[in-house]
């Protein structure tokens, strides 16, 4: 009798319960069609014709009480996570973390990398689960370090604060942008902003081309006033290609008071988005999302000099993306250059 009542137990709505597989095999014996049951349940006929062909006797046909007990067996299936046995796949996971990449990262350039090992397959999911969920996953507790946000949990976005001000010199709106610029066909367009430390103290520029993803950040030794910036973007920009010096897109800040003077030294218009709209460059904030993991919030960046920056740069151009069709920044750039 007990048994009995755990079997008639529904467990949940998604599942079929035993009154659902009765009335089912009343109404598929007298020969009405799936999508007559279907209706009657409430279910899609997919989902009824699936609970019929899996769980039918292979003699019998559909009898509902072995059609309720093979689907509650089949149900239970607690599974090791892939990544909880030490090997190969473990150690390739652990090794990208350790360079920052994403899950979903690692899950793609693992088909890319073993094009024919299917045991070195892991989806990005399982590898979030297994960080989330130190007991079942079999990763190292080392979350703050894999994870670009931190976090052991998930949460839902939250919009950064934005800053907004007006300069003296006339900006040019985001919505003159050139179309080429906008649709990222043609490559040489960028997007900019600053990442502050402790107490907005110190900062570093941050630039990515549009088209390619490609990062460079710029150095500021002594402070981040107008000045400061200006000089360090046209030092920086002046190392590329005219054809790859298109335009910059910023957002209002203070520090870009000086951007005629940086488009007279570089020849590339800047392009000033809208107040509160971090959307207008959201590679750019992206990015700067990316960069927090070498520089966290708090952080004093005047600690870091030149070769620092080179470095966290070289591994930001070094990962490849889902939208480079899994190439990364640095190849995506390197074949321009040769095209060119």
């Amino acid at each position: 009798m007990v048994a009995l009542r755990a079997l008639e137990q529904v467990v949940s709505a998604r599942y079929l319960s035993l009154a659902e597989r009765e009335r089912i095999a009343d109404m598929y014996g007298r020969g009405e069609s799936m999508r007559a049951i279907a209706r009657a349940l409430g279910r899609s006929p997919g989902s009824i014709s699936r609970e019929i062909k899996r769980n039918s006797h292979p003699t019998l046909g559909y009898q509902p009480y072995g059609a309720h007990r093979t689907a509650t067996a089949s149900r239970a299936r607690p599974k090791i996570s892939k990544l909880a046995a030490a090997g190969e796949l473990r150690d390739y996971v652990e090794e990208k973390l350790r360079v920052r990449w994403s899950p979903e990262q690692i899950s793609k350039l693992l088909i890319k990398e073993f094009p024919h090992d299917g045991q070195m397959r892991v989806s990005h999911e399982t590898i979030y689960q297994s960080l989330y969920f130190q007991a079942r996953g079999g990763l190292k507790r080392e979350v703050k370090e894999a994870l670009r946000t931190g976090r052991t949990r998930r949460k839902k976005h939250k919009s950064p604060e934005e800053r907004t001000s007006r300069f003296r010199d006339p900006m040019i709106n985001i919505s003159e942008r050139p179309p080429e610029a906008e649709d990222r066909a043609i490559p040489g367009h960028w997007e900019g902003d600053l990442i502050t430390g402790t107490s907005n103290q110190s900062a570093i520029a941050t630039l990515v081309e549009r088209t390619t993803r490609y990062v460079m950040l710029v150095h500021l030794p002594i402070d981040h006033s107008a000045e400061s910036v200006r000089d360090g973007l046209i030092k920086t920009m002046s190392t590329l290609p005219a054809h790859l010096r298109g335009s910059l897109t910023w957002d209002q800040g203070v520090e870009m008071a000086k951007h005629k003077a940086f488009s007279i030294a570089t020849d590339m218009d800047v392009y000033f988005c809208d107040p509160h709209s971090p959307w207008q460059r959201g590679t750019n904030e992206n990015t700067n999302g990316l960069l927090r993991q070498y520089f966290p919030k708090g952080t004093d960046l005047g600690a870091y000099g030149p070769e620092d920056l080179e470095h966290v740069a070289q591994e930001l151009n070094a990962r490849p993306r889902k939208t480079l069709n899994w190439n990364t920044p640095a190849e995506s750039l390197r074949d321009l250059l040769i095209a060119s």
